[in-house]
Order: C-alpha cells, then sequence, then structure tokens
C-alpha cells in the first residue's frame, strides 16, 4: 500500500512513510469491510462517517511537517486512524471527536493498540480545544463550510493547520501562522465528509 499508492504519488517525509507502514489500517475499518482495508479508497465506519483513504492520510500528515516534539490538535477522530498516524510522529495528540459512538470505539481501540500520548475530547470540534493552545499543528478530518476563526489563532508560532474545505466543492487547505499573520495555501481537491456541529458530548 505504502510503496505503490503513497510514495508513487509523491509522499516522500521517511517518517511519514515509516508511521503508515506500522498502523495497521484493517484495524480501524469494520469488520465486514476488512478485505477492503488497504485499497486507495474511503470506507464507510458508521453513523455517517468515513475513514480516510491512505494517500489522503499520508498527504495531509506531510503537509503539517511535523517534528517530534511537536503537539498536535486533530478535530474528528473518527475511526481513530488519523489519530494513530499522527501519535507516531508527535508527542502529544489532542483528538475531538463530536460523535459519542465513534469516539468511544476508537479512544478503546487506540488504548488497546498503547498509544499513551493521545488525550481525547467528546465534543463540538469547531471551538477547537483553547484551553491546551497553542499547537504546533492542527488538521481537521471534515470539511467546514469556511476556515472556522477559532482555530488558526490556536496556532503557535508558524504553527500548521491543514483542514478541507467548502461545502460543495472542497480545496484541502494549509494555514501557516507568521508573525500577526496568516499564509494560505490551496493543495488539492479533495471530498470530505461535512464538519459536524452541535450541543454533543462533554468534554474529558
Amino acid at each position: 500500500m505504502v510503496r505503490d499508492q503513497i510514495e508513487a504519488r509523491g509522499v516522500s517525509d521517511p517518517r511519514v512513510l515509516a508511521a503508515m507502514r506500522r498502523v495497521r489500517r484493517d484495524l480501524f475499518v469494520p469488520e465486514a469491510l476488512r478485505a477492503y482495508a488497504y485499497a486507495d479508497e474511503p470506507l464507510p465506519i458508521g453513523d455517517g462517517q468515513t475513514i480516510s483513504q491512505p494517500y489522503i492520510v499520508a498527504f495531509m500528515t506531510e503537509a503539517l511537517g511535523l517534528r517530534p516534539s511537536a503537539r498536535v490538535l486533530e478535530i474528528g477522530t473518527g475511526s481513530g486512524y488519523q489519530t494513530a498516524v499522527l501519535a507516531e510522529l508527535a508527542a502529544e495528540v489532542f483528538s475531538i471527536e463530536i460523535v459519542a459512538g465513534l469516539a468511544a470505539r476508537a479512544r478503546g481501540l487506540l488504548a488497546d493498540l498503547g498509544y499513551g500520548n493521545i488525550r481525547f475530547r467528546t465534543a463540538d470540534g469547531a471551538p477547537g480545544w483553547p484551553e491546551e493552545a497553542p499547537f504546533d499543528a492542527i488538521i481537521a478530518t471534515a470539511a467546514p463550510a469556511a476556515v472556522p476563526a477559532e482555530w488558526p489563532v490556536q496556532l503557535a508560532p508558524d504553527g500548521v493547520l491543514v483542514l478541507p474545505v467548502g461545502a460543495g466543492s472542497q480545496s484541502l487547505v494549509r494555514v501557516t501562522r507568521q508573525g500577526t499573520g496568516w499564509r494560505r495555501e490551496n493543495l488539492l481537491g479533495v471530498r470530505f465528509v461535512p464538519l459536524v456541529g452541535g450541543p454533543q458530548g462533554g468534554a474529558s
């Protein structure tokens, strides 16, 4: 999978490639779909949500430029697959999921796999996690219609935010904090589930 679907399409960061090799995607998909776990396509995981295709996970992770000391905020734990990849590369991962069932399953699986550097919150991700800011990187695995104003301000200096943006046609966007401003880049066209917001869940 890594050689044919990720390296062949231009992802070259050796740490990202190694993390993609270490994290077993089949553990994060429903049992009935495990025969398709290593296909380069998103798969349904229940509750109207999906696990992203491996190439997009790798591409977005590389775009963050994570250092081993990084503190990362993930908006949308989902299956926990992207969370595990981040935990392989960063010192601390803070992950928020609004759908309680998904959050519980991902938390249990990641604990069983031995990841001790992840903190979880079951809540609306739109406000981010301001009391734990600043973050060296923020990644979103669902698409808001526009970049939420709350997220870039939670970046550390030179921090990077990577997220899909758009209500119909979507673009993968990278926002980099530079001094008192931000630089925005459109990276590629994507298709993600929309960001779900609302007064669900509670913090933990």
